[in-house]
């Protein structure tokens, strides 16, 4: 017959192996989690980053609409400015 003490062992030493295993499953388990987190969290700043990206396209297009806008309202300005000095010196001015 076995040695009660030693099938104790036995189970003693089975229990702490199924302990270990379980920390190990559940740091398993919570890695996992973390890496989902930080997969969701990297997916939104990809969206994120299009989002912007095509807000500054659409921005930086703005702009140069405004330059050219306000190269044309430069030119009216000066050839206003121009015609005003021609009639005032026309006339005396």
């Amino acid at each position: 017959m076995a040695d009660p003490h030693s099938l104790d062992a036995a189970f003693e030493r089975l229990a702490q192996a199924m302990t270990t295993l379980e920390t190990a499953v559940a740091r398993r388990l919570e890695r996992e989690r973390a890496r989902a987190g930080l997969e969701d969290t990297v997916a939104r700043f990809a969206e994120d980053r299009a989002a912007l990206a095509g807000t500054l396209d659409e921005e930086k297009a703005r702009a140069g609409r405004l330059e050219d806008a306000n190269r044309e309202v430069s030119r009216r300005l000066v050839a206003a400015m121009e015609s005003i000095r021609s009639v005032l010196e026309a006339h005396g001015g």
